[in-house]
């Protein structure tokens, strides 16, 4: 089943922000609803056992971590509207049968068609559409059940199926704290070297730091040292979230030690590994390590990423070292952060030179307390939308009617969550 209208929480809702934006910013609006109906409308499927399926966009595999991004907007929605709260908890029994199936996947099928990158050197399955191990994939789901319970009050999205999920996670982000005893390899052979993995699938070299191991980022591409700081960052804060569900919902305390004894060992390897000096000489936090003493300077537009630290709830939006790492990443110090005449912002290994992600422009915006900042950079992605109405996956700075994408839902559903900060509507977490 699909949607084949606006549900009437969701329409009044779109209703309340054009409301807001008034005339001064009517064009946010026209963009907010287009972006807002458009999720629901074109990527959301449910199903009679209750489970929800949710499209990327233009390629047709559900990742991890983009649906709930696309879908975390409406949760300030559904705690007033049942249905909509069932489509969401759908959505985390689904992104947890998956992660039953296989915790090192980043992207599954709808069914077990043998769709997607069936041709990969590593263990593929029908349901497999990318096996790309990234640790943040492993992350949002539990943030999205997390979130659900926060805001609806729901906990029946904490089922066996949940706790089985989690004991995997668990098992997976200790097996790669000591990544050479790991079982995971990936090899593709196409001509993006970032789609692979070097040295016959195993990736770089490291050496244990208490971080756990990263195959590729966010992009999906591949890391160049593989611990990836922002990815650590995040399942810092889904210890604490796994913690409060199992204390307070489940009242289970069996998982809590190990828990308690990841999250120390990760945090203390980011404090201990994960920092570096940009060229201030100043305190910052790397983009990646890998525990021998090389570290990359720069932030990637896919979330996590540095930048999104303080939205991810790993530190406070004014720490100092936190401060002095955003101010690097917003200069030419970061090499994937570009300026021209249309736009200036962050882009990605993925894209073209010179290409900026909406994604990361709204990740800015959420992520400063400078209301006219967050005016500027909303203006800026109405006015780079090439007439659209929607978000792109990134497009050029000099001339925005070069794009990539003409369907990514994470990017407009990004938007959408920034345009709802400006007016100080959160999802509560």
């Amino acid at each position: 089943m699909t949607y084949k209208k606006i549900p009437i929480s969701v329409q009044q809702f779109m209703e309340k922000i054009t409301s807001l934006c008034g005339s001064e910013h009517l064009h946010w609006a026209e963009n907010f609803n287009a972006a807002f109906a458009n999720t629901l409308l074109t990527t959301v499927k449910r199903y009679d056992d209750g489970t929800t399926f949710i499209l990327t966009g233009d390629i047709p595999a559900m990742w991890l971590r983009d649906s709930t991004a696309q879908i975390r907007p409406y949760l300030v929605i559904a705690k007033k509207d049942h249905d909509l709260s069932d489509m969401i908890c759908g959505l985390v029994k689904k992104q947890f049968f998956y992660i039953n199936l296989d915790p090192y996947a980043n992207a599954f099928n709808e069914t077990a068609n043998n769709a997607g990158h069936q041709d990969d050197k590593t263990r593929m399955t029908p349901w497999t559409w990318e096996r790309k191990y990234e640790v943040d994939s492993l992350c949002y789901p539990i943030q999205l059940a997390y979130l659900l319970y926060k805001n609806t009050g729901r906990t029946d999205q904490f089922d066996e199926s949940f706790i089985s999920g989690i004991e995997k996670v668990l098992t997976v982000f200790e097996t790669e704290q000591d990544h050479q005893h790991s079982p995971y390899t990936f090899q593709r052979f196409d001509d993006r070297r970032e789609d692979t993995l070097v040295h016959h699938g195993q990736g770089s070299a490291v050496a244990r730091t208490g971080m756990t191991w990263s195959g590729f980022r966010p992009s999906d591409d591949a890391c160049h040292y593989g611990y990836l700081v922002p990815s650590n960052m995040f399942a810092v804060v889904i210890f604490d979230y796994l913690v409060e569900i199992f204390q307070n919902v489940l009242n289970d305390t069996t998982l809590i030690p190990r828990i308690l004894k990841l999250k120390e060992e990760i945090n203390e390897g980011i404090q201990k590994f994960g920092k570096t000096l940009n060229r201030k000489k100043e305190q910052i936090f790397a983009y990646e390590v890998d525990g021998l003493g090389n570290a990359a300077v720069m932030d990637d537009s896919n979330v996590p990423n540095l930048i999104s630290a303080p939205y991810l709830g790993y530190c406070a939006y004014d720490d100092e070292t936190y401060l002095h790492t955003r101010k690097t990443l917003l200069s030419s110090e970061n090499p994937y952060f570009y300026e021209g005449e249309f736009a200036r912002g962050i882009g990605s290994s993925h894209t073209p030179h010179n290409y900026v992600w909406p994604i990361a422009l709204a990740m800015e915006g959420l992520t400063t307390k400078n209301r006219a900042e967050k005016e500027q950079i909303l203006d800026q992605l109405v006015k780079t939308d090439a007439g659209t109405g929607l978000m792109h996956e990134s497009f050029n700075v000099n001339d925005p009617k070069e794009y990539t994408r003409e369907w990514f839902s994470w990017a407009n559903m990004m938007f959408c969550e920034l345009v709802m900060d400006y007016f100080e509507i959160r999802v509560i977490r």
